[in-house]
């Protein structure tokens, strides 16, 4: 007999711990008007749900789904990185059918852990050699969680040396009111830099002056101190 939904549902409570649990409450911003307000967490640390993965490979999707519907943050993490396995040793059907069922639960996909977990190596992926329209999509929602998966899932491009998208999408997000939108394009821009510190430089160059303070600093942590300085003090 196959795993379901709600067996994985009652192993992770078993693998719950309540300090845990409420030093994540606090990690995760879940109190009233902060981003991860009225999250509800179990208590499972991240190396220990990854654990679980190799148990739950074979849970169909429509199982998983209905993991990634869970109310507790740790289901959901655990459905997406069970998607993040599947996709990876899928066939073209089962991506296809992983991918669009991504996209079609994003309302699930609600913390930042939870978009960098699985953007890159779902949404980033399955757009490889396709039109990269949909990021764009995401890139212009309203909601942030959309957008960090636009530019999140450029990730896996960029580990390729593949940099427009990701530029492209980091042009679109300079100006975001999101604290979680700077890191996140900060951060990518960080990421082409240690593969090509001139293209990095270049978009720099154009956009610093008007970037957030927080994107530019992700973007510029690995420069060499005295040039981080004059970044920081409009002097490049």
């Amino acid at each position: 007999m196959s795993m379901t939904a709600q067996d994985v549902h009652t192993m992770l409570l078993r693998l719950g711990d309540t300090t845990t649990a409420a030093h994540s409450q606090r990690f995760f911003k879940t109190g009233p008007g902060e981003y991860g307000e009225g999250d509800q967490f179990l208590g499972i640390r991240v190396p220990i749900l990854r654990a679980q993965v190799k148990q739950c490979r074979n849970l169909p999707l429509e199982e998983v789904l209905i993991v990634l519907k869970s109310a507790f943050h740790e289901e959901r993490l655990l459905a997406l990185l069970i998607m993040v396995d599947q996709f990876a040793k899928g066939n073209v059907e089962n991506k296809t059918n992983i991918y669009e069922s991504y996209l079609q639960h994003t309302a699930y996909i609600n913390n930042w852990d939870l978009v960098d977990s699985s953007a890159p190596q779902i949404v980033g992926a399955y757009l490889e050699q396709r039109d990269k329209q949909p990021l764009y999509t995401l890139a212009a929602s309203t909601d942030l969680w959309e957008r960090r998966i636009a530019i999140m899932a450029t990730f896996h491009l960029i580990k390729k040396n593949d940099f427009d998208d990701a530029l492209a999408i980091s042009r679109l997000l300079r100006d975001d009111k999101e604290d979680l939108i700077h890191k996140a394009v900060g951060w990518m821009l960080r990421e082409i830099g240690k593969r090509d510190m001139a293209v990095e430089r270049a978009f720099l160059q154009e956009h610093y002056q008007q970037m957030p303070r927080t994107m530019l600093r992700y973007a510029i942590e690995k420069f060499p101190e005295e040039e981080r300085k004059r970044y920081l003090q409009g002097e490049v």
